[in-house]
């Protein structure tokens, strides 16, 4: 047997669920006898241990290095060498802080793909009872090799992929794989080639759970040969993306340290050359420009405002893992959902009853008993309907599950499908113990996937006795030769009305059960099979179950739509099921679908083209997720990825924003995403959106207040260089502005609550510069008043006033100062008037920071060490009744530029200046 052949990847090995289970075992060379231990020992050595190999690791020293291989922070270490060679050694230690801050952030939160491919690993079983030399024995999981016998019972996991050749009742949970809400009935015939994941009803997955029943295979793939392990495979392979603010960002930084570089040079060589100023004035000079056109506070600021973002979205159930994905989640333009557990509940509800000439609606959601039921659009009582009442009890003491409440919530234990049925009955307020009590339950049969029904033998106190039958409903129909009409009259089965009503009931994606009754002898206390295979049952019902999507997520997907935002929904159920719920989400245009099967059949082109056009997309595996994702992102969207599977592992890595479930969610699906929803509402993510939004507007204000501030400072001392002047700012005092301005004013736009209508306009694309055309213009516009204020102010004074020089410095700094206060209170809006609906005074953070400055600049000008630290001194009221008198009219400018701009848009879109 030791020549028995190599195991490969899934993908070229033999199709082992379209293959017999003793083709398998020969295939390996085994018998149910299982492998003799000196071989089991062999195949040890020659195939290796049933585990995920652990990728190689960058060194601690070289990912911290990787997070200085940034233009931003190039910028900043040039900063610090600029004040370093003035000797400033305060401002060269701040600039160093934020970029050792902005350094260990980025170092802390590197390394997801790791801890995805470490959570996948945690979930192989760690022991296995095998048959090995003929005895059964537990053995660690990761000793199993190709061709091991391995058992399965309720509550174990699957230790490895599985061809099953024994089962009794088995059922599998598979939702970490094929993303599909009910457990799996295993059975060992068999099944085509072809057949999806989820339809491999022959296999038993690695990493599965057991259900119900028992049962045993042979073991066909280990460690990274398991459809599992070939996940963690493609999650280390999947490359994650940069987000569009590290795009944008990195963009501009190349951008602004071309300008800086280029204007630096320019004016030393002037000065230098045509001013003949002394060299090392010029090289101060320079330096001072630089200093003064570098936004120092950005980066900090950019990541106060994400990290305020994160916690306004931890209040609101959504935790952010990595600090980007806050603004990415503004920009994002579709979101592809999982089913299971994220737009639907993953709580199994009767929705529908069908009897012989009725059919009854039921509401409500999961498992707790709220709802009404109703035909047409008359609501009906169940007290009244004695049809209906024994349709519930019988689905209600024809089960095994229970049903309870533990603080707010509804728990059930045993099989969804019948906690539906619990639920249902409770629903009309029946009392599971009191109805048990009632008709006691005398005998079983429980349900078997070689029969498919179960069946339960009851007395009730005055002796009467009666079968209860629930099942397959073609199962049930066979053994039924009446029908239930009312509840007194009974009548032969009409076969067609009933294929009929599955036929609609199962086009609506919901599973069904067929409910029936046999009145028997008193004297019956066991049942048998031959019992129930005589058949004379009497069809009270047809029930339709589904797990339905979330209230919320119906009104949260509405909100997303209104955004702009695709939503996709990507499940692993069948394609009916999907329909059905995509069309109660309101996806799907015409119901229309698509499955993993049609999907393998596309080049990328196509996908691309079908993914434009189809929001629903059943029976997908791990790498139709992937590919659906790749081709959204192709097609320049920004895509966010929901689930909470191991399959959806690959596809929340490569999406843009991946968005694990924290309740239901697997480790494996946290560890790849950077969002976690803690409540498991997909609601939370309309609410991250817009969460995100606000924080990009807000980087934006930080933007458009500190590059004009820059821009001016620069304007000024690059006016007095070419006029032969005194500079009218030193290099220490440009940091003074920089420094203090950023702290104070530029910070507090971090705290900015989200502008009105932010949820009403579509997202921006994905290469949109972070400069765009209206930026290109507010901010020269803005540094051209900042620059003629101050460098006007300067020169009267040093012309007109005749004062000294610290006098006409100190003016012009508190000038230049004045500007960006009153400038800041125009970026409460960045397009609309402050004035009308107070919002000028709905921020408290920006008044805050206006307070401090103040006294700051009270501190700056008057306090002698102040004095002999910047080089200032005292002025007087008059100075600075010119200096608010400034600080009015940049407001007012700004406020009428808006309305100007708001105007000309207006005309040029065809809408009323409100709309822009």
């Amino acid at each position: 047997m030791s020549d028995a052949p190599e195991p490969v990847d899934p993908s070229a090995a033999p199709s082992w669920h379209s293959q017999s289970a003793e083709e398998a075992l020969s295939h390996w060379g085994v018998a149910r006898d299982g492998l003799a231990l000196d071989e089991a020992e062999a195949r040890l050595k020659r195939y290796g241990p049933n585990q995920l190999t652990p990728p190689e690791r960058a060194s601690v020293l070289r990912r911290f290095l990787r997070h200085f291989h940034n233009v931003l922070i190039y910028i900043l270490l040039v900063a610090a060498v600029g004040t370093a060679l003035l000797e400033h050694w305060v401002d060269t230690g701040v600039i160093l802080a934020v970029v050792l801050i902005n350094t260990l952030i980025g170092f802390v939160q590197e390394g997801k793909a790791e801890k995805a491919l470490d959570a996948i690993r945690k979930m192989l079983s760690p022991r296995a009872v095998v048959t090995r030399g003929g005895e059964r024995r537990e053995i660690a999981a990761d000793q199993l090799v190709p061709g091991d016998i391995v058992h399965l019972q309720a509550g174990d996991r699957v230790p490895a992929d599985l061809r099953l050749f024994e089962t009794k009742n088995l059922r599998l949970e598979e939702a970490v794989l094929t993303g599909e809400s009910v457990a799996v009935e295993k059975r060992t015939a068999p099944v085509e080639q072809g057949a999806d994941l989820g339809d491999r009803c022959s296999m038993g997955f690695s990493g599965t759970l057991v259900a119900f029943g028992r049962g045993a295979g042979v073991v066909v793939a280990t460690g990274e040969h398991t459809e599992i392990g070939r996940i963690s495979t493609m999650l280390g392979e999947v490359e994650g993306l940069e987000t569009p603010l590290v795009r944008q960002m990195a963009q501009f930084g190349h951008w602004l340290a071309g300008v800086i570089v280029v204007i630096a040079a320019a004016t030393f060589a002037f000065g230098y050359w045509v001013r003949s100023y002394p060299l090392d004035e010029m090289f101060l000079a320079a330096a001072s420009l630089a200093v003064s056109t570098i936004p120092e506070g950005l980066p900090a600021i950019m990541t106060i405002a994400l990290a305020i973002g994160v916690q306004k979205m931890a209040r609101r159930n959504a935790i952010i893992r990595r600090l980007p994905a806050v603004e990415t989640l503004g920009s994002v333009s579709a979101i592809c959902s999982d089913k299971t557990g994220t737009l639907t509940r993953n709580e199994m509800t009767a929705q529908t009853v069908c009897t012989a000439t009725r059919e009854i609606l039921v509401s409500g959601v999961g498992y707790a008993p709220q709802g009404q039921f109703s035909e047409g659009e008359r609501d009906i009582d169940p007290d009244e309907d004695p049809l209906l009442r024994e349709v519930l009890r019988t689905g209600l003491l024809c089960n095994d599950a229970r049903l309870y409440q533990k603080g707010d919530d509804w728990v059930m234990e045993g099989d969804p499908t019948e906690g539906a049925l619990i639920t249902l009955a409770c629903k009309a307020g029946m009392d599971p113990r009191l109805e048990g009590e009632r008709l006691p339950r005398t005998d079983v049969i429980p349900f078997e996937s070689d029969h498919r029904y179960m069946a339960t033998l009851h007395h009730d106190h005055e002796g009467h006795a009666r079968i209860l039958l629930k099942g397959a409903p073609e199962r049930v129909l066979e053994l039924c030769s009446e029908q239930q009409v009312d509840g007194e009259t009974r009548e032969a089965l009409d076969g067609e009305r009933w294929h009929a009503a599955m036929e609609a009931v199962a086009a609506r994606g919901q599973r069904l059960l067929a409910v029936a009754v046999r009145d028997t002898e008193s004297d019956h206390c066991e049942l048998r099979f031959d019992d129930v295979e005589a058949g004379g049952f009497t069809l009270l019902a047809l029930l339709g179950i589904i797990d339905p999507p979330r209230d919320e997520a119906i009104r949260a997907v509405t909100r997303c739509r209104a955004a702009g935002i695709e939503v996709k929904m990507i499940t692993g159920d069948h394609l009916a099921t999907a329909r059905a719920i995509g069309e109660q989400l309101g996806l799907g245009r015409d119901a229309e679908a698509r499955t993993g099967h049609e999907l393998d059949a596309l080049d990328a082109g196509s996908l691309a083209r079908v993914t434009e056009q189809t929001d629903v997309f059943a029976r997908t595996s791990p790498e139709h997720k992937l590919r659906l994702v790749q081709a959204l992102q192709q097609g320049g969207r920004i895509v966010a990825m929901t689930g909470d599977g191991v399959n959806d592992a690959p596809a929340l890595k490569r999406a843009d924003v991946g968005v694990a479930m924290g309740g239901k969610g697997t480790e494996a699906a946290k560890e790849a995403s950077e969002m976690v929803l803690a409540d498991d509402n997909f609601a939370s993510i309309a609410h991250a959106v817009e969460e995100g939004r606000t924080v990009y507007d807000n980087i934006r204000k930080a933007i458009l207040h500190m590059l004009p501030t820059n821009a001016g400072q620069s304007l000024t001392i690059m006016m007095a260089i070419l006029m032969g002047l005194a500079l009218p700012l030193t290099p220490v005092q440009v940091l003074w502005v920089n420094m203090v301005t950023s702290v104070t004013l530029a910070m507090a736009l971090a705290f900015e609550k989200a502008e009105p209508g932010v949820m009403q306009r579509p997202p921006r694309a994905p290469d949109t510069p972070l400069l765009s055309g209206f930026l290109l213009w507010r901010i020269p516009f803005v540094a051209l008043l900042l620059w003629a204020g101050t460098f006007g102010h300067f020169v009267y004074m040093e012309t007109v006033a005749g004062v000294a020089d610290e006098v006409a410095r100190t003016v012009a700094i508190n000038t230049l100062v004045a500007g960006q206060a009153f400038y800041l209170l125009n970026l409460r809006l960045i397009h609309q008037p402050v004035l009308p609906g107070g919002e000028l005074f709905r921020s408290r953070a920006m008044w805050l920071a206006i307070g401090v400055l103040v006294l700051l600049q009270l501190a700056f000008t008057y306090l002698p060490v102040m004095h002999a630290l910047f080089g200032t001194t005292a002025i007087g009221l008059e100075d600075w009744g010119r200096i608010l008198t400034f600080g009015l009219a940049v407001f007012v400018i700004v406020e009428l530029e808006k309305l100007v701009v708001r105007q000309v848009l207006a005309r040029r879109r065809g809408v009323a200046p409100q709309a822009v």
